[in-house]
Order: C-alpha cells, then sequence, then structure tokens
C-alpha cells in the first residue's frame, strides 16, 4: 500500500474532505460479499450516453463534460469527468439511483469501497449518498480525498457502519476544482461479521450501566470552568468562585488536575474569572475573555463584566495578559473558526447592560482586533449562547443559553459572519425555556446534526423539562425536530430523593461526547440552584434513542461541569445550590464500554503534527473498526459550543493505517486533539494526542475546499445588522436572584418553585429545608415579603407569627 507523510508547507487553499470511520482488521479478511457494484468497469453501455447502472449528478456553478474513454484501467472502456470551469459545487458519476442498479446494504454493517484512478485535480473525493426509506435518498458522507495520480492508482477506504433506515448506497467520485478525475474497476464489498461479545469484567450492572466512583481528594478550589489540556491534566479556574468574601479579598485561584496522579497544584489567577469565556487556542493554549468584575448591589448594579483578557500556558502553567476586549462580557461564548481565530458574542458590560459587541480574536495577530475590524450586529445573543462552528463557516446559534429567554423570534438562528446576516430557524420546542439547556455537534461532526437537551427558565422558574431538539444542518432547509424526551430519574427536594414525575427534566445538564460515538448526558437539576436531579443515560446518534445508565451520587447543579478525560473516563465536578455552598467532591464515570475486557492500543503514531488534507499512519495492536478525533473539553454552565467529534476514514495494510485528515478546517478547527481507535465492541484506546496545525501549514498541493451546499435555501426571516448602539438594558435580576436579601453570593430566588405558596411561611419554609440560614434584608425594599416585621431580618421569628 502506499504511503507517505507530506511535509510541512506554506499557505495554501482550504479543504475539505475526509470523513466516517472505517474498520481495521488485524489481518486482512476475505469479504462476506461479492463485488455489489453492478457494471463497474463502465463495460456495457447505457442511457443518456452513459454506462448501465451510472449517470450524472453534481451540483453548482461550473462547466463540466461526463465522457466514456478508452483509457481504461482494464477492459475497454472508463469513466472521465472533467471541470473546465468553477464557482462551487461539484460533478461526478455516482451509481444509478435505482433499485436496479444501487447496492442493497444492512444497517449496522461496513463496506470496502475501492477504484482505480487517475487525476490531474486534487480536488477529488470519494463521495457517497444514502436511501432512507422514509426520507428518500440523501447525502451521506465524503469518505476520502483522492491524491494527484498521472498513472492508474488504487484507493480503497471503509464505510461508517451503515445509519438506521437505509436500505441501499450509491457512490462515485466527485471532481470539485477545475481539471478531470478518470476512474475504473469499482468494488465494493461487505466487511466480515466483527469480533465476538467481549465478556464481562464487572457486575452484570455496571457492565450495562457503567460505575460511578467519588475520589477521595477533594477539589481545592471553587471551579466552575473546566479545560482539558493538551498534555492531558484538567485546567479548573474559579477566580473568587463566586464568593463575595473571596472577591473582597481578592483571592482569585485555579487548579490543575493531574487524572494519572490525581493530584492538584494551585495556581496564582491574576483576576476574577468567575463566569468568563474560555477556549483553546491552535497551539494548545487557553484563552480566557472577561469575567467578574463586580457583584451585584441591592437596589443598584448587576454584575459586572471588564475588558481583560488573558492566555493560559500548559507549559509554564501560568496565566498572561493579552490585549483587552473591546468590551466587557460577563458570560460570553467563544467558538474557534476555521482559519484559528475565535468570536465571541453576548455576556454582561461593565455596566451590567447586555454587550452586543461581537469580539474577534485574530490568530495571526495574537491578539483581539479593534472594533471597526470586527462585523457587528449590534445584537445582544443573551447569557453563554450556543454558536456551533458549521462545515461552511458560518455559526449555528442552537437556543441553548444561559439567564432568562432566548432571543426574540424563533430562539435558534443560522448567523453568516462574512454577509453579516442572521436567519432564524424553526422548530425549537419552548424556547423560553431552553435557559441552562445543553447542545452538542452529535457524533461525528460531518454529519452536521445538533442535538439540543433540557433547560427551564431562570425568570419564571418552572420545573425543568425533559426536552430534546434535533436538527440536520446538511438539509436545504434545515428545522429541529422533537427527539426523544430525556429519562427520568429521582430528585431530591429537601426531604430525600423521590421518582420524578409528569414533564419534569432538568437543567444544567451537561453532555459529553464519548469515543465510541455517543453521548453521556448527567447532572441537572430541577430548579434554579435547587432540587438536584440524580440521573444519567447514554444517547445513540444512530439511534436516536436514550439508554439509561448509573447516575452521579453527587448533586451536580449550578456551576457544575462533566467532561471526557484522555483514557475515556468521565469527570464530574461542582455544584453551587441558592444557599452560596460548594461541592468540593470529584466524581469519576467509568463507562460500560472499559468493562469489556482488553482496551485496543495505540502502538505509534508516525508524527502527531497533522496538516489539513493529508495521510497520516499509525499502528495498533489488534482489530479497530474507527478512529477519531474528539476535541478536549473547555466546558461552563453547560456549554461547549467547540466540543466535537470528527471521523477518520481508514485504509488498511495489516496492523498499520492510514488515517485520512479532513481537509476542511472548519470540521476540525485547528488545535490540539484527542485521538482514539476503538474496537468493534465499542472499546477505545487511551487517547494519543494529535495537533491540527491552522491553515498556513496547509499542504501545497492539499485539495480546494469542498464545501456542501447545507442549509442553502433556509425559509426564515433574515436580519441584517441594527441601528448601531453600545449596549441593551437588562434587569439586575438576570441570574434570577433576589438581592435584597442576604450576601451577595446567596442566591434566593426570584420565582421560587411551583407549589410553594405566595405567603411568608411557605417561602420561609423552603428556604429554611434549603439551608439558606439566617438572612438579611439589604436596604428597606421587601419584595418577596418574607420581613413583615420589618426587623431587618428574613425568615424571623416575629415573621412567621405575624404571617
Amino acid at each position: 500500500m502506499r504511503f507517505r507523510v507530506r511535509p510541512r508547507r506554506g499557505t495554501a487553499l482550504l479543504a475539505v474532505a475526509g470523513l466516517a470511520a472505517g474498520l481495521l482488521l488485524g489481518s486482512p479478511q476475505p469479504a462476506s460479499a461479492a463485488n455489489l457494484v453492478t457494471n463497474p468497469g463502465f463495460e456495457t453501455a447505457g442511457t443518456d450516453g452513459m454506462p448501465s447502472c451510472w449517470e450524472k449528478s453534481g451540483w453548482g456553478d461550473n462547466d463540466f463534460t461526463f465522457a466514456t474513454v478508452s483509457d481504461a484501467h482494464s477492459g475497454t472502456k472508463a469513466m472521465k469527468v472533467t471541470l473546465t470551469r468553477r464557482v462551487d459545487g461539484d460533478r461526478k458519476a455516482l451509481i444509478t439511483e435505482s433499485a436496479a442498479c444501487a447496492p442493497v446494504v444492512t444497517a449496522g454493517r461496513q463496506y470496502d469501497l475501492g477504484l482505480y484512478y487517475r487525476t490531474t485535480t486534487p480536488d477529488a473525493a470519494i463521495t457517497l449518498f444514502r436511501h432512507d426509506t422514509t426520507a428518500g435518498w440523501q447525502y451521506w458522507t465524503d469518505l476520502k480525498t483522492l491524491d494527484m495520480a498521472a498513472a492508474w492508482t488504487g484507493a480503497s477506504v471503509r464505510t461508517p457502519a451503515v445509519p438506521a433506515g437505509t436500505d441501499r448506497i450509491t457512490w462515485g467520485v466527485s471532481v470539485y476544482g477545475t481539471g478531470s478525475a478518470t476512474t475504473d474497476d469499482y468494488t465494493m464489498e461487505q466487511v466480515s461479521d466483527p469480533i465476538p461479545p467481549a465478556t464481562c469484567t464487572g457486575t452484570a450492572d455496571e457492565c450495562a450501566n457503567g460505575r460511578w466512583t467519588v475520589l477521595p481528594t477533594q477539589n481545592p478550589v471553587r471551579s466552575m470552568h473546566s479545560v482539558v489540556l493538551n498534555n492531558g491534566k484538567v485546567l479548573l479556574i474559579a477566580g473568587s468562585g463566586n464568593s463575595e468574601e473571596n472577591f473582597d479579598a481578592g483571592t482569585f485561584t485555579s487548579a490543575v488536575y493531574d487524572p494519572v496522579t490525581g493530584s492538584y497544584k494551585v495556581i496564582p489567577t491574576p483576576k476574577d474569572m468567575f463566569c468568563s469565556g474560555h477556549v483553546q487556542l491552535a497551539d494548545g493554549r487557553v484563552l480566557v475573555l472577561s469575567g467578574n468584575k463586580a457583584f451585584p448591589v441591592a437596589g443598584g448594579h448587576g454584575y459586572e463584566g471588564y475588558k481583560e483578557s488573558y492566555v493560559f500556558d500548559p507549559v509554564t502553567e501560568t496565566y498572561s495578559r493579552t490585549n483587552d476586549l473591546n468590551d466587557g462580557h460577563w458570560y460570553p461564548s467563544a467558538t474557534e473558526l476555521g482559519n484559528g481565530d475565535v468570536i465571541a458574542f453576548g455576556g454582561l458590560r461593565e455596566d451590567s447592560s447586555g454587550s452586543v459587541t461581537a469580539e474577534r480574536w485574530s490568530d495571526e495577530r495574537q491578539q483581539w482586533l479593534p472594533l471597526w475590524q470586527v462585523n457587528q450586529t449590534w445584537s445582544f445573543w443573551g447569557l453563554y449562547p450556543s454558536m456551533i462552528l458549521m462545515q461552511d463557516g458560518r455559526l449555528f446559534y442552537s437556543g441553548s443559553h444561559v439567564f432568562g429567554n432566548g432571543t426574540p423570534g424563533t430562539g435558534s438562528a443560522i448567523y453568516d459572519y462574512d454577509a453579516n446576516t442572521t436567519t432564524a430557524v424553526p422548530g425549537l420546542q419552548n424556547k423560553d425555556e431552553r435557559d441552562q439547556s445543553a447542545s452538542v455537534l452529535l457524533p461525528p461532526a460531518q454529519d452536521q446534526k445538533v442535538l439540543t437537551l433540557g433547560g427551564g427558565n431562570i425568570d419564571s422558574n418552572p420545573a425543568a423539562n425533559r426536552l430534546t431538539d434535533i436538527i440536520d444542518l446538511k438539509a436545504a432547509s434545515p428545522a429541529y425536530t422533537m427527539g426523544p424526551p430525556i429519562p427520568q430519574g429521582t430528585v431530591d427536594l429537601g426531604n430525600g430523593r423521590v421518582a420524578e414525575t409528569g414533564g419534569q427534566g432538568k437543567m444544567y445538564v451537561s453532555a459529553v461526547l464519548l469515543p465510541d460515538g455517543k453521548v453521556l448526558e448527567t447532572g441537572g437539576a430541577l430548579h434554579n440552584r435547587a432540587d438536584p436531579v440524580f440521573e444519567a443515560s447514554i444517547f445513540d446518534p444512530a439511534t436516536s434513542t436514550f439508554d439509561p445508565v448509573a447516575a452521579d451520587p453527587e448533586d451536580r447543579g449550578y456551576h457544575s461541569s462533566a467532561f471526557l478525560l484522555p483514557d475515556g473516563r468521565v469527570m464530574a465536578t461542582g455544584d453551587n445550590p441558592g444557599n452560596g455552598t460548594w461541592n468540593h467532591d470529584v466524581s469519576i464515570y467509568t463507562p460500560p464500554y472499559l468493562l469489556k475486557g482488553t482496551r485496543p492500543a495505540i502502538t505509534s503514531v508516525i508524527d502527531n503534527e497533522w496538516v489539513y488534507g493529508d495521510t497520516q499512519r499509525i499502528t495498533v495492536d489488534r482489530p479497530v473498526v474507527k478512529a477519531e478525533l474528539i476535541r478536549p473539553a473547555a466546558v461552563t454552565h453547560s456549554s461547549d459550543p467547540n466540543q466535537r467529534f470528527v471521523d477518520l476514514p481508514l485504509s488498511v495494510d495489516g496492523n498499520n493505517v492510514d488515517l485520512n485528515v479532513t481537509s476542511n478546517p472548519n470540521l476540525a478547527p485547528p488545535g490540539w486533539y484527542m485521538l482514539f481507535a476503538v474496537d468493534a465492541n465499542g472499546v477505545p484506546s487511551v487517547a494519543r494526542w494529535v495537533h491540527l496545525q491552522g491553515p498556513s501549514a496547509l499542504a501545497a498541493d492539499t485539495a480546494s475546499a469542498h464545501v456542501h451546499s447545507f442549509a442553502d435555501a433556509l425559509p426564515g426571516a433574515v436580519q441584517g445588522p441594527g441601528r448601531e448602539r453600545t449596549s441593551q438594558k437588562v434587569s439586575t435580576t438576570l441570574s434570577g436572584c433576589d438581592r435584597h436579601y442576604g450576601t451577595v453570593n446567596v442566591c434566593v430566588p426570584t420565582a421560587f418553585p411551583e407549589g410553594v405558596k405566595r405567603t411568608t411561611a411557605s417561602r420561609c419554609a423552603w428556604l429554611k429545608k434549603n439551608d439558606y440560614g439566617r438572612l438579611r434584608v439589604n436596604g428597606k425594599d421587601d419584595p418577596l415579603g418574607l420581613d413583615p416585621s420589618r426587623d431587618g431580618l428574613a425568615c424571623g421569628a416575629k415573621d412567621l407569627i405575624r404571617r
């Protein structure tokens, strides 16, 4: 098998391509079926100038020709597709989409595809379509970019597992740059049965549901931000930890946790990074933007965000200051773009109003750009708005956010930064009760599907919901569709755990991408900073179903985080209920896939510096079925818009496997990734760290961008930039806390949970049950009626006698 690693070279055009997972066998095994392609060498003539069982296909603005030529690899005919001019789109000869020609496939199985080709363009890739028994024919995925080749060259790749509901597929070579691709001798064979099921190494319950372990050493800091570093350690950022006492004392902390030794190192922290934004940069450092400038004052200002920004270096374990942002942003989003830049939205500015200023970090200049160099819509996106990078560079606002209602309109939208337009996207259920919901780009990133789950509303404080919504951004006019409800668990309402009932779900939910291609959802609470919910489940994107698993025994509500470790386990930290306390216990979840016997191992990675559109070789010690890159977590408040799982198509040569790296940086923005290999039982290896270098390191002969025309017929209302303004006025109770009572870090709810009567006695009983303790009244106002005696003490003995 041909193999080479391209050297690093200068700037080239961005490219797309690789998708999917493949199946690596310890040694080559025979396929269980013969060639499934009808007329694989184009020898039998058909209609419309095309060979039998082959058809012309493609889209976009381009000039093209299809020709059956005699310069064949074998026999007398081959197929040549040529583009002489291209603005966008592609052209391809595909197996005809008919029952007579399109190969029959079985859901869950994989297929080896092969062909011979000659090309005069680097812009050619193997492209697959599938027939859904309900929705009909639709694009499935690109598998592999073909290197330029003047002589006949063989190419092979293995498909992902066929999705449920698929009965046939068709495929061919798409040409998406000027030049030609001539192909011949197509093969398609079903892969042999996978290895037998592994033997359970735990109890039957553990092998079905996994297990949680509470670590003996507590987290030393009140961390609400968790970032997995490219050395496998975890940065836990607290700042003041939502403690007014720490804030007044200037005690700002972070810690670095080492999962290997179980030890913590407390890191001096220059500013109150409580409720900042953060994202890994292309070089592995962590950009931390804004944070808390001031706690609220009853009857006065609310929280305030500052303009300062810092970078954390995992090597020196120190913070250094960057230039300032253009505005303050308490609770901002931060999304890395395909060129390594970072774009940030939302949050509260220095005067407690909502920031309408978009910010852009330049990877090239290593600084925040001045306001005049950043496109502005002058929109207030809210707090921690979930902005997910799409395959064409646009941003999808999923509708997940923190504190209050969603954006006006449908609650979700697609933002085109270059055009500076926002288009509404329909379908999100109960959009104004998705506060503290979670959104995640489902595996694999190439499928462009987003799951949004759970949430509530801190303003009105209803019981959190069980809602889930799924959107396919590959559709021409994507819209959310209803997903399965989150499974119910137990909830502690103050008198011990009871089963959830009715529509009770959870907010503050954490969603974690797992290396077997599924998603763990865990943690959460029924109300704002109260009533923890104990439930966890694993969502399977292939079947759109939840499988309930073991629940974290610890309370994990407000300011909790859960995230994937490089060894395949999940770590969960924190809980900060309304009475101001903090849960320092740390939980570790061992998923069922780690209790299925010996794990595969990646025994070597030839090069951990990767280039887009390249081929990289690894070796493994035994059979695996797929490999993928998972971006390390940078999570807070249920929000990590950069989390993604990128499949790597495989070419197999014994225990060596060549990984076809995507050439679209929008699918895998530059940076450090965890590389996992996974066997047929879903058991992952321990991750190896690899670095996807930025566009400046693209190979000179890599392909140009093959960006598909997804979401290109959006029917929603389109808005351009609004009127230039400085900010948006917001309520000082935006955090859902009434600051007239207790210390600032104590959250007395502005709206009590359903079932709590609007009386002093009922409200005070709820506060007592939830350990609020002594509550002083700040100022002269008593909006919740907790101090009818007007002695300055809420819920005192005199108050309960009077009411």
